[in-house]
């Protein structure tokens, strides 16, 4: 019995045991289907430098709310209580005029307690309005560093897509390739025990082999790298392993645009352009918050107050006299050193600062625009070309193929016929990545985030 209990108590400890080791595996083995369009919507949602860049947008919210908060009444409750171990003192008593000594006398509780309801309400106050519309034009800053944002991330994402699928294709590519060079070298080792072929043949077809082999280790290792990189812009801390369902494929009714559309597409759109225009604005508020720190200061004040003195901590027969009043206070700003002058002309030089700047990224945005567009262009004419030579080089493939089947052709022409070949497909994937890499770029460009390849 005792035999049977611990053989029980050994298998589940085996069970759990087997349990704690597998399930990282499986964990790890876990594969999920993802869109193009789910990627992006996930980076959206996840991605940890948008969450950062959202939290500034509430921040930047919580501060203006804070400026709002200047032209509301300013509400405080204060009181007080004083033991006096020695009563206070008071000179002034003199009763000889002629005297050189002042008389003193104390006077009052040894115990004192008070408080007072203070309300100060601004009635004036330029720079309040200055500055509560500077923090309006930094929050709505906030938003477009967000914007900005986003759209740098969504360009991310569709680049790494494209990465993937592209590197899936090589991959795939190159052991369509290998399987092609493995037959080669069954059929020449055939040959060479038959007598019909070289030595050399069957050397050349097993040095073919092992050439194409460092490629597949090499894009199995860049895909591994690239899946953790999608990881990362997902917000996925997990160790998924993402089955892209998009296809490789190309829209035939896309249309490459105008540089002068592109670009004044991209004045009106890109977050970081209104953002210098922004800047500018701003400036323009530090100036004039600058030139209020020289006006008055109005505000309404108001207070309402409870005193009392008495000993032997005697509070309930004590009086409680009330004081309250109400009155307007204002400050005049005279002199402060030349310091509110030479703020406004460090305003002026910032403002200065930003035109220069928002000049310079309009002609750079130029010139990058030109550079997108004749990239797009030039991908296009050579998707168009290796199109065309790939399917040159499979027929001739299948030609060659069919001719040393037949015993027409040699190995040499074979291999060769092969290489051509996947070169060919090799060259056109390139051409397809360098192209959808440049859409990418251009939507990036014009402040676009929403746009499939």
């Amino acid at each position: 019995m005792k035999n049977s209990i611990l053989n029980q108590y050994n298998r589940v400890i085996w069970l759990i045991a087997v349990f704690l080791v597998s399930a990282p595996l499986l964990l790890r083995a876990q594969k999920q289907s993802l869109s193009l369009q789910q990627a992006i919507e996930q980076a959206k949602a996840r991605n940890r430098e948008l969450r950062i860049d959202s939290l500034n947008v509430h921040k930047s919210r919580q501060q203006t709310a804070i400026t709002h908060g200047l032209l509301m009444p300013n509400i405080s409750l204060t009181g007080q209580f004083q033991h006096y171990f020695q009563r206070p003192v008071f000179f002034g008593l003199n009763t000889n005029p002629s005297s050189e000594k002042i008389d003193y006398a104390r006077i009052g509780g040894e115990d004192l307690a008070g408080a007072q309801v203070s309300l100060v309400q601004p009635i004036y106050n330029s720079g309040t309005k200055h500055e509560i519309k500077r923090r309006g034009l930094l929050e709505k800053q906030s938003q477009l560093y967000y914007r900005e944002k986003e759209i740098d991330v969504v360009a991310r994402v569709k680049q790494n897509y494209v990465q993937l699928l592209v590197l899936n294709e090589r991959l795939k590519l190159q052991k369509e390739s290998i399987l092609r060079n493995k037959k080669a070298l069954a059929d020449a080792s055939s040959l060479l025990a038959q007598g019909r072929a070289l030595r050399v043949d069957t050397l050349r077809a097993y040095t073919s082999v092992k050439n194409l082999e460092p490629d597949v280790l090499r894009l199995t290792y860049a895909l591994q790298i690239s899946q953790q990189q999608l990881r990362v812009l997902l917000g996925d801390v997990s160790e998924t392993e993402y089955n892209l369902s998009d296809s490789l494929q190309l829209n035939p009714a896309d249309s490459i645009p105008s540089e002068n559309s592109t670009y004044h597409l991209s004045i009106h759109q890109r977050p970081d352009l209104q953002i210098l225009t922004l800047n500018k604005e701003i400036n323009d508020r530090e100036i004039e918050l600058y030139r209020s720190a020289r006006l008055p200061v109005v505000n309404f004040v108001s207070q309402y107050q409870l005193q009392t003195q008495t000993n032997q901590f005697r509070f309930g027969n004590a009086g409680y006299p009330p004081v309250f009043y109400a009155g307007i206070q204002f400050s005049i700003p005279l002199f402060s050193g030349m310091q509110h002058i030479n703020r406004i002309a460090l305003g002026k030089i910032e403002r200065q600062q930003a035109d220069i700047v928002y000049n310079n990224a309009q002609e750079q945005l130029k010139s990058e625009v030109k550079q997108i567009l004749a990239t797009l262009v030039e991908t296009s004419e050579r998707i168009k070309t290796q199109q065309n030579v790939s399917e040159t080089a499979e027929l001739s493939y299948s030609i060659v193929k069919y001719r040393y089947e037949k015993g027409v052709a040699s190995r040499l022409e074979l291999t060769d016929a092969e290489f051509a070949l996947t070169t060919a497909k090799s060259n056109y994937l390139e051409a397809v990545f360098d192209y959808l890499s440049a859409k990418i770029e251009l939507d990036r460009t014009t402040g676009k985030a929403e746009e499939d390849l």
